[in-house]
């Protein structure tokens, strides 16, 4: 698991599958930061891991803070599924 800081927008949402670099992902919570004061595009700060890191992830037992990051740019993700099948 870790945290993945998208700088710009792709058009995902939580559950969305994504590829960067080598890895595909899938993005458990996402919070949008800079929608109206901060840097000049907004950023995603996405929690992402395996599918069989769920269970962790709902359960909280990780500790945000110490979660390696790594960041990308938009135009540098492939989308492979936008969002969860139950996601709005």
């Amino acid at each position: 698991m870790k945290q993945l800081i998208i700088h710009g927008d792709p058009g995902i949402r939580n559950g969305a599958i994504i590829r960067y670099g080598e890895s595909e992902v899938v993005c458990f919570g996402i919070n949008r930061n800079g929608e109206y004061h901060g840097p000049d595009r907004v950023q995603l700060w996405c929690t992402v891991g395996e599918e069989a890191e769920y269970e962790d992830y709902e359960k909280r037992n990780y500790t945000p803070h110490f979660l390696e990051v790594d960041r990308v740019d938009a135009e540098d993700v492939e989308v492979v599924r936008e969002k969860a099948d139950l996601a709005i």
